[in-house]
């Protein structure tokens, strides 16, 4: 059966951050991932952790000014040796909360770029993943990758899970893998149960994640049979974590009826 982190960037948003550890761990979460760890002290983090007996399973790499919209530069040109800083502050955080996995985000590609721009941007990308890859081999975390759909991001650079594919191939670097959320794979391609089917077994995937279609609330509505996905996951033998990275419709304890059916059909 998945095995289920609650995302607190989306999550329990009626708590305030740090008071989200408790409130995921009192409905039953075992693991959590969020956004971004910057804002808070690591050992303060560590703590809340360690208090609410919770795994921290994912979080992100700094994106760049978020607050400024931008959501990444790992494929941005001239931004190596900010990219660089980030990856050292991010695993930094990954050895204080004992998190195996780093997402990198690849950035926003300007629509009125020039012909001659989508390989050096492609190029920029699997150098820093590549010196990403390195780094995080030696304090044994995996980078990952996330096709993002460009409706909810216009202009992400990576969109599509062939795509997301060949750049973990051709950096060749084993702790290098993908973020597949089912949310916008279904936005950008669909065919979720193939997807799965075909990608799960090469080792490349190292994160699930999961939301509704098209709202990106809870999975219990809309265009996923969520029941069928996580039955093709259990066959398949994924033995990783899948974070609920949606908003909830109201309260967070309140819509997880979807999850305490799954768990107890399959008790």
């Amino acid at each position: 059966m998945p095995r289920f982190a609650a995302n607190l960037s989306m999550m329990y948003t009626e708590h305030d951050f740090l008071d989200r550890f408790a409130a995921a761990a009192a409905d039953g979460f075992q693991a959590v991932e969020y956004l971004f760890p910057y804002a808070y002290d690591a050992t303060e983090l560590r703590r809340r952790l360690d208090d609410h007996g919770l795994k921290q399973v994912l979080f992100n790499a700094p994106p760049g000014d978020w607050e400024s919209a931008e959501r990444g530069i790992a494929a941005l040109p001239g931004r190596e040796a900010e990219f660089r800083s980030g990856i050292d502050r991010a695993l930094e955080y990954a050895t204080a909360l004992g998190c195996p996995r780093v997402h990198v985000m690849a950035g926003l590609v300007q629509p009125d770029a020039k012909p001659a721009e989508p390989a050096e941007h492609r190029d920029t990308y699997l150098a820093n993943l590549a010196r990403a890859a390195e780094q995080a081999a030696a304090a044994g975390v995996d980078i990952l990758v996330e096709p993002i759909n460009g409706r909810d991001m216009p202009g992400y650079f990576l969109n599509r899970q062939a795509d997301a594919h060949a750049v973990v191939q051709d950096v060749g670097a084993s702790n290098l893998k993908v973020q597949l959320d089912l949310y916008h794979c279904q936005i950008v391609e669909g065919d979720l149960t193939a997807t799965l089917r075909r990608d799960l077994p090469t080792g490349r995937v190292g994160h699930l994640q999961i939301a509704s279609v098209p709202d990106r609330h809870e999975p219990d509505r809309g265009e996923l049979d969520v029941s069928h996905l996580f039955g093709v996951v259990d066959e398949l033998g994924y033995d990783g974590w899948m974070g609920c990275e949606y908003r909830p419709r109201a309260g967070t304890s309140e819509g997880l009826g979807w999850l305490n059916d799954y768990q107890g059909e399959n008790a």
